[in-house]
């Protein structure tokens, strides 16, 4: 129950340092009375907006709807913040109860006639309102935004949209939670024989595993920093047929976390709403304001890829398949195979193996590498906070540059039953300019395992610098409005700087300073690293006809009329393009939370790829001066990119960067698939 005698700490001002969220204040109960406060205000003030007898203009149309959801932002921003990386029984609960009221908020402001007739004739007489360029681009935006949610609809067809709406809402968040709830219960225990032949920081990571679950001895669980090295090294082809099957099997399972039902009803539901909004398909709808533009613009960058990526894959799968065979395993490489032999295809050719290179990638290090990276290219410096944080793994640390405060960064590392899988940027509070100067409050969520050290694998510390570089997108913002602020671009726009940023990882000088020996502090030897760099394209067969199937399907599902068995339609586009025995697409359909937990990368999982295209002839653009931190190139890449969040179209942005567009060329060159 709530005290009330007790202020919400949500709903008071926070007066700590740099305005961070009272976490050690906030209680779960504290998450519903603040968002109805917090809707209570916005409606009050969206309603005052839409019914203002003064005529419209920028200010108290715009600018004014622009803060008029400042307290349920604040306090939004740090309850589905928490719910993805700490979840708890009541946050979950309350999430399911927010899904729907939160949709039809959304609809009933898009959908307010009054509003959006004030923000329609700001845009008829815009030529005459002098607004300035982000001005201008902002009022464009609110519109476009308006206008695909249905402001035109009416009657039924407007109802129609607004029961839609909150029914994706409910279905995208148990969508989530079934995800959530089979990667947090499936675990299996190892027994010390289970545990023969793999490395000793495989062992530590299930022994640290099980004692989180309260287990003895050592469990394997579905996180991707145990199970990926598990089939990487595990000698015990019946465990990893186990395991796979477990992994891949999310979603899939029966009962009620099953999501094969809820994916089915959703791309219904998507494709009802695109034909509400009179598009041929919810992928025609979705790609529209994107730079891809169209679903065969995508197909055609996908298949480009595709076909070198699954030649170079079968080449590959013949090798382990005969490396098994060696083994005295009869019959075909399976895909609970390909991990354990590729590790030691990669051992044998490369003289790399992942065991020798952990030592020399401790998680320390390699945040002090992504720093340092962002120091000598934006000159930003970081300052570790001793600040309350919403969970113990949790570290900040103050962002500035010259002396000025630039942003709080938030680090949230390691894997836990609590935190959704994958790895992701977010923030508690983003930049703005508008009404007053706002830094951003941001925050990198990983899965990586917990040790004494935590040790990477050179897949964990290129995600860390991945996500890195959507931080900086965020840090280093520089706009007025919050709608058009750090990652507010294209969706296949958004994966640009942070693919950008993991190239810093394989310069030799970024290795030489902060790959070293956790225990003797050595450098990683010089013809190990050589090694790594000179592997950096093995295997790139596998993991691009993994994410390219997935790719694809996500593409397929939102083409057309929405398929009634979604894994029959996965199976036949599957065939359709030949995929192979040994490989399955990287995220099925019951476990594809990019595209089913939300809309985000609905008919947008393409968007990785797009933006490699750029992002290897943005990292040449570096290359070509004989410096990898040449200060006028970095200078361009802030000022065009990262510091523009949405204020122009993605494509006039990278323009102004790079003086033209780039082709697929680099992409393939950059995986080593160019014949």
């Amino acid at each position: 129950m709530t005290d009330p005698s007790r202020p919400n700490p949500l709903l008071t001002e926070w007066t700590g340092p740099f305005a961070l969220p009272p976490f050690d204040a906030i209680r779960d109960e504290d998450f519903a009375p603040a968002f109805d406060s917090g809707l209570a205000e916005a409606r009050a003030r969206i309603a005052a907006i839409a019914a203002d007898p003064a005529p419209p203009d920028f200010a108290n149309t715009v600018a004014a709807l622009e803060l008029a959801e400042a307290t349920l932002d604040r306090v939004a921003g740090v309850f589905y913040n928490l719910a993805g990386a700490d979840s708890t029984p009541a946050r979950e609960a309350l999430q399911r109860d927010l899904a729907p009221k939160m949709a039809a908020f959304s609809t009933e402001v898009m959908m307010n006639a009054a509003l959006f007739a004030r923000i329609e004739d700001l845009w008829q007489r815009r030529d005459a309102l002098d607004l300035d360029p982000e001005q201008l681009r902002v009022l464009e935006l609110y519109r476009r935004m308006f206008l695909r949610a249905g402001a035109r609809l009416e009657g039924a067809a407007r109802d129609r949209m607004a029961a839609v709406k909150e029914r994706l809402a409910v279905l995208s968040t148990r969508f989530s939670q079934n995800l959530l709830a089979d990667e947090r219960d499936w675990w299996m225990p190892l027994s010390e024989a289970d545990l023969e032949g793999l490395p000793d920081f495989v062992v530590a990571t299930a022994r640290a595993a099980a004692a989180d679950r309260g287990q003895p001895g050592a469990v394997l669980t579905l996180n991707r920093s145990l199970i990926v090295p598990f089939l990487q090294f595990s000698p015990r082809r019946d465990l990893r047929e186990t395991a796979y099957e477990a992994w891949t099997a999310r979603g899939a399972n029966g009962g009620d976390t099953d999501n094969r039902a809820i994916a089915a009803e959703i791309l219904a539901l998507r494709s009802e709403r695109a034909q509400l909004l009179g598009h041929a398909s919810f992928a025609a709808f979705k790609l529209e304001p994107e730079m891809a533009g169209s679903p065969d613009r995508v197909r055609d960058l996908l298949m480009r890829v595709w076909r070198p990526a699954r030649a170079r894959a079968e080449a590959d799968a013949r090798v382990l398949e005969a490396m098994m065979h060696e083994d005295g395993v009869n019959g075909r490489l399976e895909p609970w195979d390909w991990r354990y032999y590729s590790e030691r295809r990669r051992k044998a050719e490369h003289d790399l193996d992942e065991a020798a290179l952990k030592p020399y990638l401790p998680l320390s290090a390699m945040i002090e590498a992504a720093f340092d990276v962002a120091q000598r290219l934006f000159g930003l410096s970081f300052q570790p906070l001793d600040v309350p944080l919403y969970h113990p793994d949790a570290r900040a640390w103050e962002v500035t540059r010259d002396g000025r405060h630039m942003a709080v960064f938030i680090g949230d590392y390691f894997a836990r039953s609590s935190k959704r899988s994958g790895a992701w940027c977010s923030a508690f509070r983003s930049q703005r300019k508008l009404g007053e100067e706002v830094r951003p409050v941001v925050v990198n969520v990983c899965n990586f395992a917990k040790g004494d050290p935590a040790l990477l694998s050179w897949d964990d510390a290129r995600t860390l610098f991945h996500e890195f570089g959507h931080a900086l997108h965020q840090m280093l913002s520089d706009v007025t409005h919050p709608f058009i602020s750090g990652t507010s671009v294209a969706r296949d726009f958004v994966e640009l700087p942070s693919q950008l940023f993991e190239h810093w990882l394989e310069v030799p000088e970024v290795l030489d300073r902060h790959a070293r020996h956790w225990q003797t502090g050595a450098p990683m030897p010089a013809d190990l690293r050589d090694r790594l760099v000179a592997a950096a394209t093995y295997d790139q067969g596998f993991a691009t006809v993994e994410y390219v199937a997935s790719a694809l399907v996500d593409l397929a599902f939102h083409e057309g009329a929405p398929p009634e068995d979604p894994m029959a339609r996965q199976a036949e586009v599957l065939a359709g393009i030949g995929m192979p025995h040994a490989i399955r697409m990287r995220h099925a359909t019951p476990h594809f939370g990019h595209v089913f937990s939300g809309d985000g990368y609905s008919a947008g999982y393409y968007s990785y790829m797009w933006s490699e295209v750029m992002d290897a002839d943005a990292f040449a653009a570096f290359e070509e001066t004989g410096d990898a931190f040449d200060p006028a190139t970095a200078e361009r890449l802030e000022r065009f990119i990262l510091s523009a969040g949405g204020s122009r179209e993605a494509e006039a942005l990278y323009r102004d960067f790079r003086g033209r567009m780039p082709g697929v060329e680099a992409l393939l060159k950059g995986r080593g698939l160019l014949a």
